[in-house]
């Protein structure tokens, strides 16, 4: 689980990076508003911790823009003030000071809340994939997917309309975050022959190729 935090405040930051990695959630600290919101708007993450008193965008601004982009993260507000107005778009919100553990506590049922591993189908255009029996198909096409393929489409559709990079696919779906050399060969092959399964001739494009970035599954240009 990827978990953003955005906090500028380093020692709160520090604590909470501590706190969230010593729970097994891969952290990401983010110190001021612009790096918070250009990393929820081009990353994947499971959820942000998001403090509303920040330079250079406050976290309402941040949580607006996001969800006017129709980025739905969950999405946990850090306020020292206890008004309405800074939890009317948030998922929820604790009041500092706070305790670690109720932080944790709060992150466990947020994510428990949207667990993406509740849905049993996943689905984008005329692409269809059945999660129970692991059958893949596309319109009246059933494609016949390796292993290692079926859990690549369904890794890219879970995050449909995000950028996935390949460290994302090397450390999600190889499960190897410290393998001494790249994936990225191997994570290239694999989405060639993928593409090429699902993306037939004269039928539209779904998966594309973010040069230098990663991949994105969707409908149209990237």
């Amino acid at each position: 689980m990827r978990v953003l935090v955005v906090e500028d405040e380093r020692k709160i930051a520090a604590v909470l990076a501590a706190a969230l990695a010593g729970d097994h959630y891969d952290v990401v600290i983010a110190g001021n508003g612009e790096d918070g919101f250009f990393r929820a708007s081009a990353e994947v993450f499971d959820l942000v911790v998001l403090d509303i008193m920040l330079p250079g965008r406050s976290g309402l601004e941040i949580l607006r823009a996001l969800r006017q982009r129709q980025i739905h993260t969950p999405v946990l507000i850090l306020t020292a003030r206890d008004g309405v107005d800074d939890r009317v778009h948030a998922d929820d919100y604790l009041v500092k000071p706070f305790a670690v553990p109720e932080l944790l506590a709060r992150i466990r049922a947020l994510l428990r809340r949207g667990r993406p591993s509740d849905v049993l189908r996943l689905k984008a255009v005329d692409l269809e994939l059945d999660l129970v029996g692991r059958r893949a198909t596309r319109g009246d096409r059933s494609l016949d997917l390796t292993v290692r393929e079926f859990d690549l489409l369904e890794y890219l559709l879970r995050h449909q309309g995000h950028l996935v990079s390949r460290e994302m696919l090397a450390h999600d779906v190889w499960k190897e975050p410290r393998r001494a050399t790249p994936l990225d060969n191997v994570i290239d092959v694999q989405m060639v022959r993928l593409r090429k399964k699902v993306d037939a001739p004269g039928a539209p494009r779904l998966i594309h190729t973010v040069r230098g970035v990663g991949f994105v599954l969707r409908e149209g240009e990237p």
